[in-house]
């Protein structure tokens, strides 16, 4: 019983030595950099997009596995689209029954046209006669009346027909919807990537917008840190940057500054003194070049932890030990 405060004290000792290594070593590499570059630690992050589904619907297949890689376009899942088949054989005949409408309804206005031609001569003719005195005022009424009812029937006729081409429209616009969701029932990568999640297994049902896969695009890679005041505020967009990972620390990467934030993440309650406000922490995205992860894509991983050198002032020159194969390449340019 007596050995508990022996091991426990053992164990507090050796945090102790290796907390001061650490700081030690911390302070070394700290040391070690010129006047002009700043660090930070974090972790690889990749941009993230979800393969989600349109239109409500039933998983037939998924064609992608967590860990492979996927090119922007290829499809990845599928879903049942026996339904909406179904649909679209009756739109199709609806709208074919529409086009039969539309020849009859045609033929009917030849029909009412040639029937206002003759009572709009037929009234002319009595006009004509009524002025030599050989047609009653009775007769002619009765024309005036039976042309202008012609004249009617040809205008309602001329509608019906206008009519049934816009519900040929509509029924045209319908069948293309419903082929336009059997397509979007093929659910494609929106980016080549890695394939980090699988959400959804062959035969669940799910509502619009239901998640499928979780892609990661490798070549959109990037490490957040945070600066203090005094670097952030010397710190450009653009700026020159390097990686150092934890797994292979002795390959620096190049990097390059994407984004500053403009608002300090860590804020005091209250901030008088000048030494509080350079206690500010502002976050700071540096970002992989695209050649590069494009170059070394079956090794990329997000996740892994390092630390990001980034360039105040781009007249300082980096230190050797912030320099590497990968480094020498303008990844940029390509």
């Amino acid at each position: 019983m007596r050995r508990g405060p022996k091991i426990l004290l053992a164990v507090f000792v050796l945090a102790a030595v290796l907390a001061a290594g650490g700081w030690s070593w911390w302070q070394g590499r700290e040391a070690r950099l010129p006047e002009g570059i700043a660090f930070g630690n974090g972790r690889l992050e990749a941009e993230q997009v979800d393969v989600a589904t349109k239109f409500a619907g039933r998983i037939v297949e998924i064609l992608a596995s967590e860990g492979e890689m996927v090119e922007a376009g290829q499809v990845v899942a599928r879903m049942d689209t026996a339904e909406l088949e179904a649909q679209v054989r009756q739109a199709e005949a609806e709208t074919r029954r529409y086009r039969r409408s539309v020849e009859e309804a045609l033929a009917q206005l030849e029909q009412r046209r040639g029937e206002a031609t003759l009572a709009a001569r037929t009234l002319d003719r009595t006009l004509r006669l009524a002025a030599q005195g050989h047609a009653p005022q009775q007769t002619v009424d009765r024309h005036r009346t039976e042309a202008r009812s012609a004249e009617a029937a040809r205008d309602a006729a001329e509608r019906h027909v206008e009519a049934l081409r816009e519900a040929v429209e509509a029924a045209e616009a319908g069948v293309e919807r419903l082929n336009q969701q059997i397509r979007e029932a093929a659910l494609r990568a929106p980016r080549s990537g890695r394939v980090q999640y699988r959400l959804a297994q062959p035969g669940e049902v799910l509502a619009p917008g239901g998640k499928v896969l979780t892609i990661l695009d490798l070549t959109d890679v990037y490490m957040t840190i945070f600066l203090p005041t005094r670097a952030a505020g010397r710190l450009a967009i653009g700026a020159e940057a390097r990686l150092v990972l934890d797994a292979v620390p002795e390959t620096p990467v190049p990097g390059r500054v994407s984004f500053v934030a403009s608002q300090a993440q860590f804020t005091p309650r209250q901030v008088e003194t000048r030494e509080e406000r350079e206690n500010l922490m502002y976050r700071v995205r540096v970002k992989v070049p695209p050649a590069l992860l494009r170059r070394y894509e079956d090794r990329v991983k997000v996740g892994l932890t390092g630390l990001a050198y980034v360039r105040l002032d781009p007249d300082v020159a980096w230190p050797d030990f912030l320099q590497s194969r990968l480094t020498g390449t303008d990844w940029w340019s390509g």
